[in-house]
């Protein structure tokens, strides 16, 4: 096997750990749960959760409620947006997983729509800057390494430990240091 071919499949296995960790976005002060297809390269984000932001309700059950007479309504319309929705198990506050609608963010945006709310462009906004970030990230893959150092130093990890590889020794991927260049393993 190749030098080529070992950074290779090193490097989908740090991306592919890296979008574990981003399964939870954070939009002034909200939570918002969301899941990477890797195999169409699409975010999924909970309706439900976006739908707590445009209206402003910190109830998760209010939130959830809205939506069960927002989706009715939507179906009695004829809206497509509501069949695009996929039933996704995400992460709950309880730390169980449960099947929440999931939209990606072109099905969002259709959605956002029919809300009326003065977050709707924020929200809007915020799914364009996601869209890019992961555009730019396939452009170049350093900058969602620098992206995972600048989150570790938020949450307050030393230098020394993020340097030292800390990062992907806690989701079991060790540095191999008798390279030139620094290659990560899973373990």
């Amino acid at each position: 096997m190749t030098s080529n071919t070992v950074w290779a499949r090193n490097w989908i296995a740090v991306r592919r750990k890296a979008m574990i960790d981003n399964s939870l976005a954070v939009f002034e002060n909200y939570k918002i749960r969301r899941f990477f297809d890797e195999q169409n390269e699409t975010w999924y984000f909970s309706v439900i959760d976006i739908l707590q932001v445009l209206i402003q309700q910190p109830d998760y059950q209010a939130a959830r409620n809205y939506w069960k007479v927002l989706k009715n309504r939507l179906k009695k319309e004829g809206s497509e947006s509501v069949t695009k929705c996929n039933r996704l198990k995400m992460e709950a506050a309880d730390g169980k997983k449960y099947l929440t609608d999931a939209a990606d963010p072109e099905t969002l945006l259709r959605l956002i729509q029919s809300v009326p709310s003065p977050k709707a462009e924020p929200i809007k906004l915020w799914l364009a800057k996601v869209g890019y970030e992961r555009l730019q990230d396939m452009n170049d893959p350093a900058r969602s390494l620098d992206r995972a150092r600048e989150y570790w130093q938020q949450h307050g990890r030393s230098e020394k430990w993020i340097q030292h590889g800390a990062v992907f020794q806690s989701k079991n991927i060790r540095p191999l240091k008798n390279l030139k260049h620094r290659i990560y393993a899973t373990t």
